[in-house]
């Protein structure tokens, strides 16, 4: 009895070892505190609000540079059932819908004037890429409820950075069968 005591004392020993080591490797953020983050996400219709029963995926690639400042990014989906129509990163936490602050591509839906001839067209299905600046930004219409930065071109960024930051962001894909989006996913950090 006692051998068997030893055993799984030191089992239960030798797992808290591996846990904390574990913990400790994914807390370790390279990036962070050097003003250079990267984030990748995977984007389908079960994060969406309220969900889509959709076969669609995608993924998300952010190369976030506050030295720059810029934000390079790549969106790759295919399976959408619909047409695509626009694709953008939202402030909201998981499970809420927030307003859009960048976009990432257009196609039936047309970005904004003020970035319009800097936003990529959105294909039907591959990948799309670009880099996103301070002035990519949008401040939600009025009334800004969400205290993104208004005037001022470096507050609003850094809003939307910190939002990114704190995992209160998410990208969607909107399509013609889901105009307020057929995959999502949320930005964690």
């Amino acid at each position: 009895m006692r051998r068997t005591t030893l055993v799984c004392a030191l089992s239960a020993f030798g797992m808290s070892l591996l846990l904390f080591g574990a913990n400790a490797v994914a807390g370790d953020d390279k990036g962070k505190g050097k003003g250079h983050d990267s984030v990748r996400i995977h984007l389908k219709g079960f994060e969406e609000v309220p969900v889509v029963v959709t076969n669609a995926a995608g993924n998300l690639e952010l190369d976030i540079n506050d030295a720059a400042p810029s934000i390079a990014y790549e969106l790759s989906y295919d399976g959408l059932e619909g047409n695509v129509a626009q694709a953008h990163i939202h402030i909201g936490q998981k499970n809420v819908n927030g307003g859009i602050v960048l976009w990432l591509c257009q196609a039936t839906s047309r970005a904004p004037a003020q970035i319009a001839a800097t936003t990529p067209e959105c294909p039907q299905s591959g990948t799309v890429s670009g880099t996103l600046t301070p002035a990519s930004v949008l401040v939600p219409a009025s009334p800004n409820t969400q205290g993104i930065g208004t005037g001022n071109g470096a507050t609003a960024w850094a809003d939307v950075l910190r939002a990114i930051r704190a995992g209160k962001a998410y990208a969607n894909v909107h399509t013609s069968i889901a105009a307020g989006g057929e995959i999502r996913g949320q930005l964690p950090h």
